[in-house]
């Protein structure tokens, strides 16, 4: 998370930006119980572990997505899956 907070420039000020020797491209998905579950109904992870495969599957999967950026995501499954707003079964 810290990476992503340094790394990656947003307009909303959460992510500073401010390391420009990495790309945001170049990151991995903080994969936490709630990016976890909302990655898992969206179908985005199919490993059954949660473990550092896991997060490169989803990355890779995200990267479908923006490849450039797709670490970005990673707030929206956390929040979806916070809020339990997802009715996908």
């Amino acid at each position: 998370m810290f990476l992503r907070w340094m790394v990656r420039k947003d307009e909303s000020g959460v992510d500073f930006g401010i390391w420009k020797k990495i790309k945001p491209a170049q990151l991995l998905i903080p994969l936490d119980v709630h990016v976890d579950r909302t990655a898992r109904k969206l179908g985005l992870i199919k490993r059954k572990q949660t473990d550092w495969e896991t997060v490169i599957e989803l990355t890779e999967n995200l990267k479908q997505f923006d490849a450039n950026d797709p670490v970005k995501y990673d707030f929206a499954l956390f929040g979806i899956s916070v809020l339990d707003k997802m009715q996908i079964h």
